[in-house]
């Protein structure tokens, strides 16, 4: 197991915690605050127990100069402040000599964000290739790492792996509860066990499928991911997504687990791809030559329902529709319908899978809803994530 916040005493120690604050801001006003809120517990614990806080995050992608002020962490510092309701200090830099003052200047119980990690990315992308130098300056401004954003926590940059390599360190309270969503999912599931898999790309998925389809009793495949899956059966999908290089992968699985893929047996279909537009439920062998399909339908809805309202430990990666558009929610909204009514384990992979359920209003009734997409996937794949590798065992 890995050290915690818990493990260490952080009375009066400069404490650096890695978070997650990537969220959408537009004209400088947050649109999403579920990653600072997710943040909390480790920063008021930190707080609490008497730590000089020191808090470091990226935001989007810096590539020019325009991009700073576009991604610039200020609101979100201001935002921090409110929900601590105490204030937080904000430095619009990255390091230097203001940085290194300001730190020496912190209380107990203080909380300073420096300003975006990725401001280090204009200069040879130091932050996001895990420049040994910088690494090992931001580890100089504090005794004690803490690693709680999961959400970077599959790659290594500075500001996580950089910084573990040179200060005792510990996983925070969100990890914490992401690797213990995710451990029976991976090591231990009840059975039946079924894994709901949509999204866009086969391609995306390949190792999460090969992983999981010897675990699972059965695999339900929804989304732009389905079509091609359907092509490789023979049947003829009009104008949908097709990953045309993995076709050959998806009969083999087939052939391979015929018990286990379970594929939609029909599709809502259009012609274009926009919100007013004419839409066809179809079963699948009735496909329209210039037809799309975005969303599963109801006899799917059915189909799939049979499996999910009997399973002790339900796993779901990608919406089974293009949710943002109303026409095609519907296949999405009723496979969370369904998991409302189930009172088994149920984990929702991050990005647009916790998008979806948290927008149609079902986030309170599923055990959790991971806060990384690129890392989630990544444990889902079987794969070890630097960002955890590197924290200290107990």
């Amino acid at each position: 197991m890995k050290k915690t916040i818990r493990d260490y005493n952080l009375k009066n120690k400069k404490v650096l915690i890695r978070v997650d604050f990537n969220v959408p801001i537009q004209n400088g006003c947050i649109q999403d605050d579920t990653r600072i809120k997710a943040s909390l517990p480790t920063i008021s614990y930190a707080i609490e127990n008497g730590a000089k806080v020191i808090l470091l995050s990226h935001l989007g992608r810096i590539e020019t100069e325009e991009d700073k002020s576009k991604y610039d962490l200020e609101p979100v510092a201001l935002r921090l402040s409110e929900l601590l309701n105490q204030k937080v200090i904000f430095v619009n830099e990255t390091r230097g000599k203001l940085v290194e003052e300001t730190v020496s200047h912190l209380e107990s119980g203080q909380v300073l964000l420096l300003q975006n990690t990725r401001y280090e990315d204009l200069d040879g992308k130091k932050e996001s290739k895990n420049d040994p130098e910088l690494g090992s300056y931001w580890a100089s401004l504090g005794e004690l790492f803490i690693n709680d954003a999961f959400g970077t926590s599959h790659r290594a940059h500075a500001s996580n792996v950089g910084i573990a390599s040179h200060l005792p360190n510990g996983i925070g309270f969100l990890m914490e509860k992401e690797l213990t969503a995710f451990e029976p999912i991976l090591n231990h599931p009840e059975h039946p066990f079924t894994v709901i898999l949509g999204g866009s790309k086969v391609s995306d998925k390949i190792e999460v499928i090969e992983n999981l389809v010897t675990k699972a009793d059965q695999l339900l495949i929804g989304g732009g991911m389905a079509y091609t899956f359907l092509k490789a059966s023979g049947l003829s999908i009009g104008k949908s997504l097709c990953d045309e290089e993995h076709l050959d992968f998806c009969q083999k699985l087939m052939k391979q687990y015929p018990d286990k893929i379970i594929l939609p047996i029909d599709s809502v279909n259009a012609k274009e791809i926009k919100e007013e537009t004419e839409i066809n439920e179809r079963f699948i062998s009735d496909f329209g030559e210039n037809e799309i399909g975005l969303d599963i339908g109801h006899n799917t809805v059915k189909l799939f329902s049979q499996y999910i309202k009997d399973s002790k430990t339900i796993l779901w990666n990608g919406p089974v529709g293009m949710f943002e558009l109303e026409p095609f929610s519907k296949g999405t909204e009723a496979i969370c319908k369904l998991l409302k009514e189930n009172d088994g384990l149920i984990v929702v992979g991050g990005g647009d899978t916790a998008s979806a359920i948290e927008k149609l209003g079902y986030a309170d009734f599923v055990t959790h809803i991971s806060t990384g997409g690129g890392a989630s996937l990544g444990l889902l794949e079987g794969k070890k994530l630097l960002g955890i590798e590197i924290i200290n065992e107990k």
